[in-house]
C-alpha cells in the first residue's frame, strides 16, 4: 500500500538496499540516494516510536533479541536477494506489479526465512530500538546490514546478467 501511495512522490524508496541497487544502476544520483537513505532510517525510527506510543512501550526500548549466526545471515541474504530480484524482474517485465509483488515477496519471506525477512537496513536499525518479538539486539545490526548490502549488490549483478 505504501509503495502505491508514495511511488509518484519518491519512487517509493523505503529500503536502503534497494536504493543502493538503483544508484548502482545509475537510476538515482548518489546525492539523492544518500538523502533518501537518511529519510528511510528516520522514517523507520519514527515508525518504531509511534508503535511504542500506541502500545504503551517506553519510547526508546532497545532490543534484547539476539539474531546472529550463519542460519540467520543466510536467511537474511535469501530475503534481500529475492526482494531485489522480485523488484528488478517486475521493473523489466511488469512495472505495475512491483508494489504487489514486493509486498507479497516480503510477506512470504517472513515465513520462509530464518531471519523473519528484515531485508532492509533501515528496518534493521529501527527494529533494534524495539524490545518486542520483532526486535534485533543492537550488536547484531551491523552484520545484518552487511549481509543485506552484499545480497543487494550480488542480486543487482545477477539480475543484470539474467534479464539482459
Amino acid at each position: 500500500m505504501l509503495i502505491l501511495v508514495f511511488e509518484s512522490i519518491s519512487g517509493a524508496h523505503f529500503n536502503p538496499a534497494v536504493t543502493l541497487v538503483f544508484a548502482l544502476r545509475r537510476e538515482i544520483s548518489t546525492r539523492e540516494a544518500l538523502l533518501v537513505v537518511v529519510a528511510q532510517v528516520v522514517g523507520g525510527l519514527m515508525g518504531v516510536f509511534v508503535a511504542h506510543i500506541m502500545f504503551g512501550n517506553p519510547l526508546i526500548d532497545p532490543s534484547t533479541t539476539l539474531r546472529t549466526g550463519l542460519g540467520q545471515w543466510v536467511g537474511e541474504f535469501v530475503a534481500t536477494f529475492g526482494l531485489v530480484g522480485t523488484i528488478l524482474g517486475c521493473v523489466k517485465a511488469r512495472p505495475e506489479a512491483v508494489p504487489y509483488a514486493g509486498g507479497l515477496y516480503i510477506t512470504a519471506a517472513y515465513w520462509f526465512t530464518s531471519s523473519t525477512s528484515f531485508a532492509n537496513p533501515a528496518v534493521t536499525i529501527a527494529r533494534s530500538f524495539s524490545d518486542t518479538f520483532a526486535g534485533i539486539h543492537p550488536v547484531n545490526v551491523v552484520p545484518f546490514i552487511a549481509v543485506q548490502l552484499v545480497a543487494a549488490v550480488m542480486a543487482a549483478a545477477f539480475f543484470l546478467w539474467l534479464l539482459n
